[in-house]
């Protein structure tokens, strides 16, 4: 009789269960429990049990990188893998490679998780949410440049408001990739001063709408300063950015109608509204002139008697006014004098009258033999009349 170690009986059991073909490719639903996630890894163990057994496993950090929701104690899962045995302890589980709720697609698992995750932060607040200006000068638009969204949102805003930029950032809206894109041409036209940006894409399945359901595009819409509007799909599709956004779209082309005005339209309210305007600066003029008329037409009819209770006052009043007036003239007239006498006092004139001349260089007043050399003319000015004199020798 043949006596086996503990080790080589472990090692006996996880060969037979590697050469087990039916379980190295299984599926097994159940539900989870003792979930632990080391995140300093990125393992997780956990068992899976039904109504009278459980079965323990263990999900690597490299299959967990893989998936879209976030698995929790109390879900019904379906976990591919394969059934081993870990030497070490005796013990047999599932390595599990892939996850996905029982009943329900991963990605709407995930999408809840993200969405009841985030409005929990008060991310999808009223009080985030910033106005659209109503009379853009520039806008910018996440989207692809290949779709038939972009075209759209451009034949719109230049149709509506031919006034307004648009600046296009051409941007990756499916795939893998597409939500670094959509995070970073979002920062990038958040830096251009824009009036407003326009995200968004056009119809698809909730897998070709993804990117615009993860935590990367949620953050740069919640962090974008400038007022956005999201345009995600047909009307019945909702994302994550939808809701963050100030303001959801049903389409792209609702998205661009939203984003401006109607010209036209503008410039006939504006048309309504100064005829409204003038009539009713017409109708008060006219109000106006019947006051008028109804106060003027007895004081006209019959001036003399309208007045004659306030003469008195009135040629008192003219007195004083007379005498306030006289009173300013003659004050006003001795400044005046007094301003011509020191006016005079200060002219050159006066002095030329005390016997001095003043010399001239053409218009200016000759201070220095060095401003002249031999056979210049220059000018003397006396008190009556002028000489003109030539150099004929400078000291």
């Amino acid at each position: 009789m043949t006596t086996l170690t503990v080790s080589q009986l472990n090692r006996y059991i996880k060969a037979v269960l590697d050469e087990a073909a039916p379980l190295q490719n299984v599926y097994v639903s159940g539900e989870i429990s003792n979930l632990k996630h080391y995140y300093s890894s990125g393992h997780m163990y956990f068992t899976i049990k039904d109504s009278s057994s459980q079965l323990k496993c263990v999900m690597f950090a490299a299959d967990n990188a893989r998936l879209r929701f976030t698995p929790e104690n109390g879900m019904n899962v379906v976990c591919f893998g394969r059934v081993a045995v870990y030497e070490r302890d005796g013990a047999y589980q599932l390595y599990v490679q892939s996850m996905q709720p029982k009943g329900v697609g991963e990605l709407s698992v995930a999408y809840e998780q993200l969405k009841s995750s985030l409005e929990k932060k008060g991310w999808f607040s009223q009080e985030h949410k910033k106005p659209i200006p109503k009379y853009p000068q520039r806008i910018g638009v996440a989207t692809s440049n290949m779709g038939a969204a972009v075209e759209d949102i451009k034949n719109i805003i230049s149709r509506r408001f031919p006034i307004c930029e648009i600046i296009i950032a051409p941007t990756a809206v499916q795939g893998e990739q597409a939500k670094f894109d959509i995070a970073k041409n979002i920062a990038v036209l958040d830096s251009m001063g824009l009036d407003t940006i326009i995200v968004g894409r056009g119809g698809g399945s909730l897998e070709d709408l993804w990117a615009f359901n993860t935590i990367e595009v949620a953050e740069a819409v919640y962090n974008c300063k400038t007022p956005i509007i999201s345009a995600v799909g047909h009307e019945t599709d909702y994302t994550i950015c939808d809701f963050i956004s100030d303001l959801r779209a049903p389409t792209p082309s609702a998205a661009a109608e939203i984003a401006v005005p109607d010209a036209q339209k503008e410039l006939s309210y504006l048309k309504d509204t100064r005829s409204y305007i003038d009539k009713c600066i017409n109708n008060l003029i006219l109000s106006c002139q019947q006051q008028i008329d109804s106060i003027s037409y007895p004081i006209l009819s019959d001036a003399e008697s309208f007045f004659a209770p306030y003469e008195d006052k009135i040629e008192a009043i003219s007195e004083l006014l007379n005498d306030y007036v006289a009173k300013k003239i003659e004050k006003s007239n001795v400044e005046f004098k007094g301003l011509v006498s020191l006016l005079n006092a200060l002219s050159p004139l006066a002095v030329l009258s005390r016997g001095y001349s003043l010399t001239m260089l053409a218009e200016k007043p000759l201070t220095d033999t060095n401003e002249v050399t031999v056979g210049m003319n220059i000018r003397t000015k006396l008190k009556n009349g002028e000489i003109i004199s030539k150099i004929t020798e400078v000291l």
